[in-house]
């Protein structure tokens, strides 16, 4: 497994989304048993840092996080664990209580990283930022992020982060560069952010593309697992894959050992219009 070290902490270039685990918007206990297998499957394999947010299946994906791990006999200290806060809640008491709400359905005194997972144009980032540079100070938080942020939005960001603002967390993947065009990529790599992107894998044409699953035959791999080298070959750049399947999570721990050629980056980068 290859790491991104930024800050003094070093982070695993692959990690594991809980989008979709117990549920999507609200939960769905009849998954249970589905997710919790999966998140020990995950755990057994070897992947240490796991994403999730207030959100996902309405904090039912925390509460089963919070079931899997201490199962797995991995010391709290060796996990890297992010969440996020929902939009509604950006105003200063409502971060303060959203962190409360995740840390109580994990079981966890801090978190490793917390983010706002989309903006809110109705509640000032001032006062959101308050409550996020409070919980660091408070230990409740160790670092602090966004998600979905276009380039004004990152910058100011950055300015209102007390401490080293960790992350981006954007759709990114080879068909998808929404935040390739808008500077933001680019602008994370200059200023020692980490790009943080999710749906890395999830675009029609990729088990049929030709050049794809050329470039996967020489490496021995499959197509996802080379969508994925090609984000983790890229400074800066983490991605947080999900798959209920242990075979799947699986080869998408292994692509970011793939090292691909200048020529074969190139390739892959002409594809799609980039």
């Amino acid at each position: 497994m290859k790491f991104e070290t930024i800050n003094n902490l070093r982070i695993p270039k692959i990690g594991f989304g809980t989008w979709r685990i117990g549920g999507e918007g609200s939960a769905d206990p009849s998954l249970d048993d589905k997710s919790l297998q999966a998140l020990r499957s995950a755990l057994e394999l070897g992947y240490t840092h796991f994403d999730t947010a207030e959100y996902y299946a309405q904090g039912h994906a925390e509460e089963l996080l919070a079931k899997a791990i201490p199962a797995s006999g991995i010391p709290r200290e060796s996990l890297f664990i992010t969440s996020k806060v929902w939009p509604d809640h950006l105003r200063y008491d409502g971060v303060l209580k959203a962190c409360e709400g995740s840390l109580r359905r994990l079981k966890m005194d801090y978190l490793d990283l917390y983010l706002i997972h989309w903006p809110n144009k109705l509640i000032k980032l001032e006062d959101t930022f308050k409550a996020l540079n409070q919980l660091v100070r408070e230990g409740k938080v160790k670092n602090v992020g966004v998600s979905n942020f276009n380039l004004k939005d990152l910058k100011k960001s950055k300015e209102l982060c007390e401490t080293s603002l960790l992350t981006n967390q954007v759709p990114y993947s080879l068909p998808e560069n929404k935040y390739v065009k808008n500077g933001v990529v680019d602008y994370c790599k200059e200023n020692d952010i980490l790009v943080t992107a999710y749906t890395p894998v999830k675009f029609r044409n990729l088990k049929v593309n030709e050049i794809i699953k050329s470039i996967a035959h020489v490496y021995g791999a499959t197509s996802f697992q080379i969508a994925l080298a090609w984000l983790t070959n890229q400074p800066r750049v983490i991605t947080i894959p999900m798959s209920f399947d242990a075979q799947h999570q699986k080869e998408n721990l292994a692509a970011a050992d793939i090292e691909l050629t200048l020529e074969e980056t190139i390739t892959l980068n002409s594809l799609y219009n980039r």
